[in-house]
């Protein structure tokens, strides 16, 4: 079972070009995903010369290391897919949720049309980085022992880079074919005739649990907390339809930036008070048959702010999913009369058919809430009452050290000397959602304190990509040797996070938004709650003067720049936004 991607080793394809020791390059990024290629194409507009360091044999980004069964986007097509003509012009998709095989064909396509790949050194892990300020260029070592230097640093690493696995005792002597979803076998797993389990109900416990079900001789899912799921409504597309919509594309694209979750839908402007019983339910209704993201995130805006508003949403979600389940037991462990949490604070999957695989006699749920995992033995996964289910194969589907693990895993160091993990053991920093005092040039995309977690994510990766991008170029115009924010300015960034946090229903639950569930990780918001128009505003008042940061320039002169005056406001801001008092210090 690989654990880490330090744990993969493809084979390097030259000592040359790219793959050269001692590399000089003027911009290296960290990944080709979505992020990665984005920021390339915008930074290869002003002429720099970039270099991405990628860990896997291909682009695509997550979409190389998700090929569980039945993995799959959970963002609609179009939306979810680059603005850039080039890559959409010849372009279509079969359904409106592609699974991973067709994200795969997409980005061998975004390859073709952009030569990203003659820009990537593949198979190229990431172990330390740090900027040396006398030169203000940061150096960078792979794990297979190659440095390079550059003037600018970007992590594009998304939020899923680095698995959590449970310490589970005796998980290595497990006699049969064990596997986490994050790193799941390019050749797949035969489970025909197999007794399987799955550990875990997130995204990707639901998607394997659709594809075991009808396949696997037995299956047992293993159940600590019931996932709120929705329906997806998967549909098929037809090119002929997409062809005669890709005139307006170049504006769905830009409506996309002015929504707050970076979807064509909105919250709606009425308080789930303001409606009667009647009007509610036929809301609702109108919500769910949508399907997809639109039953939480074009719902009233205050069900994730009051808990009888909260509630009221949940007692319908449950009562459309208890009508689709036959066991009474199973009922009240998937969709509990009683909220386990609030509906919304951990982040609903999409699925198709969960919960009538529930309905097979094959498939079976165990509840680990009431009796934990104790141990996986040579043949099984042993409760704590000492029940042991003997299977076959086991999937891991325990999710991610998410949104700050991708960079506390890459080694990186400050200009002090301490690890970035450790600079966030007690709790992350960044100002803007880009960038980390202590680590000058440095920007990091769809990750710690942006939009991430509530977004879409090529939208969030566009509105951050840009600014990269104007960041770098006003740089090189003012003669600009380094920025670094001001601890000042990250504390001031926080702050409206931690505000919003507090006042909404987030802090009530373990979850990725509250940083992923990690044992001994700080508890706390992690994404920036905002909304993409507000967030697009807000990084943009620090250009271009660079406020919030202290500024070297060529010459050796430093400076620090004010910090910008809208952040100060933004906190009340929000909250007003929701309908809500602002709070008191």
């Amino acid at each position: 079972m690989k654990r880490d991607i330090r744990d993969y080793a493809f084979p390097q394809r030259s000592t040359e070009g790219n793959y050269a020791d001692n590399l000089e390059t003027d911009v290296l990024i960290v990944g080709a995903g979505f992020s990665g290629i984005y920021i390339l194409h915008e930074l290869r507009k002003l002429g720099l010369k970039t270099v991405i360091y990628e860990a896997s044999n291909e682009i695509g980004g997550t979409w190389r290391w998700n090929c569980y069964p039945g993995a799959r986007v959970d963002s609609k097509v179009p939306l979810y897919q680059l603005s850039i003509p080039e890559t959409y012009k010849d372009w279509t998709w079969t359904t409106n949720y592609p699974d991973f095989n067709e994200l795969r064909a997409y980005f061998a396509h975004v390859d073709k049309v952009l030569s990203i790949s003659k820009h990537v050194a593949f198979g190229s892990t990431v172990i330390d980085a740090h900027f040396n300020q006398t030169t203000s260029r940061w150096t960078i070592k792979t794990k297979d022992g190659r440095t390079a230097t550059a003037k600018y640093f970007i992590v594009a690493a998304g939020v899923s880079a680095k698995p959590y696995i449970p310490d589970y005792t005796g998980i290595d002597s497990f006699r049969g074919e064990i596997h986490h979803t994050s790193f799941w076998p390019q050749e797949d797993v035969d489970i025909r005739g197999k007794r399987c389990a799955i550990i875990g109900t997130g995204a990707s416990g639901i998607q394997v649990t659709q594809a075991w079900g009808p396949v696997a001789s037995s299956l047992k899912v293993f159940q600590r907390t019931p996932n709120y799921a929705i329906p997806m409504r998967k549909v098929d597309l037809t090119a002929e339809e997409q062809n005669n919509q890709k005139p307006l594309y170049p504006q769905l694209f830009e409506m996309r930036e002015k929504t707050f979750t970076g979807f064509l839908c909105e919250f709606t402007e009425r308080l789930t008070c303001e409606d009667s019983p009647e009007e509610r339910e036929a809301f609702y209704e109108s919500r769910w048959e949508a399907g997809g993201f639109d039953f939480s995130t074009a719902n009233y805006k205050d069900a994730l702010l009051f808990p009888d508003s909260n509630r009221l949403l949940y007692n319908f979600w449950a009562k459309k999913v208890r009508a689709r389940v036959d066991d009474p037991k199973v009922k009240d462990l998937v969709a509990p009369l009683e909220p386990r949490y609030f509906f919304g604070a951990k982040r609903s999957s999409l699925e198709i058919n969960y919960y009538e695989q529930f309905n097979r006699p094959s498939v079976s749920l165990v509840d680990i809430h009431a009796n934990p995992i104790a141990e996986i033995t040579e043949t099984g996964i042993r409760l704590q009452d000492g029940t042991l289910h003997e299977v076959d194969v086991i999937c891991l589907a325990t999710g991610f050290d998410t949104t700050t693990g991708s960079m506390t895993n890459m080694g990186l160091r400050s200009v002090t000397g301490s690890t970035l993990a450790d600079d966030w053991k007690a709790g992350a920093h960044t100002y803007l959602g880009l960038t980390v005092s202590g680590y000058p040039n440095m920007f990091h995309l769809f990750g710690t304190h942006g939009p991430t977690l509530f977004s879409n994510a090529p939208t969030t990766i566009e509105i951050q990509g840009r600014w990269i991008r104007d960041a770098i170029k006003h740089m090189e115009r003012q003669g600009i040797a380094s920025i670094n924010p001001t601890e000042a300015a990250c504390r001031t960034w926080k702050k409206q996070i931690t505000a919003f946090s507090k006042a909404s229903l987030f802090p009530t639950t373990s979850s990725t938004y509250m940083g992923g569930g990690i044992p001994g990780k700080a508890y706390e918001l992690v994404s920036y709650p905002g909304g993409q128009p507000l967030y697009a505003r807000q990084i943009h008042d620090a250009l271009p003067a660079f406020a919030g940061f202290e500024v070297r320039k060529n010459d050796g002169e430093t400076a620090t720049n004010k910090e910008p005056h809208t952040i100060d406001a933004t906190t009340d801001f929000l909250l007003r936004l929701f309908g809500m008092p602002p709070l008191e210090e």
